[in-house]
């Protein structure tokens, strides 16, 4: 199983910008920590970031076809990123959103996503671990849906 790890806007300067409210862990160690997690579960990850939505989509156009599943934190985009939302549900994969604070206790704009109607799930608030999360369901629908 492969999964696409991409992260959006900002998420490059994670334990630089407002540590308190996203934590200490840098992108790169969330990576490994997902990738290392994604091997005990015989599983591959691909990782992607950029602060550009244009970016995202052609990572996403460019790794779909060979992908399983794909976990996503938007950033910003989560809010408004149409084109980025319809990247994602041309794929027909899975797709799991990820935001490591909890959005829906933050400024009213946070709360509206424009990704979460096309995935099959959202983990917010829970940090880095959050991703770890995204990934392991991801894993077990796969297995389940092998079994079936």
């Amino acid at each position: 199983m492969r999964v696409l790890l991409i992260n959006g806007p900002n998420l490059n300067r994670l334990a630089r910008r407002d540590p308190d409210l996203y934590g200490n862990e840098t992108l790169a160690d969330i990576e490994k920590m997902v990738s290392s997690r994604a091997a005990e579960l015989g599983a591959d990850v691909v990782t992607f970031q950029s602060n550009g939505e244009g970016d995202l989509i052609d990572f996403i156009q460019g790794a779909a076809e060979e992908a399983d599943g794909i976990v996503i934190n938007p950033g910003a985009l989560t809010h408004y990123g149409y084109s980025l939302r319809d990247a994602l549900a041309d794929t027909s994969l899975p797709v799991v959103e990820v935001h490591l604070s909890n959005v829906h206790a933050r400024e009213n704009f946070r709360s509206r996503s424009v990704i979460s109607p096309i995935t099959r799930g959202q983990v917010v608030g829970l940090g880095a671990i959050g991703y770890v999360h995204a990934l392991e369901y991801l894993v077990r629908q796969a297995s389940a849906a092998d079994q079936s």
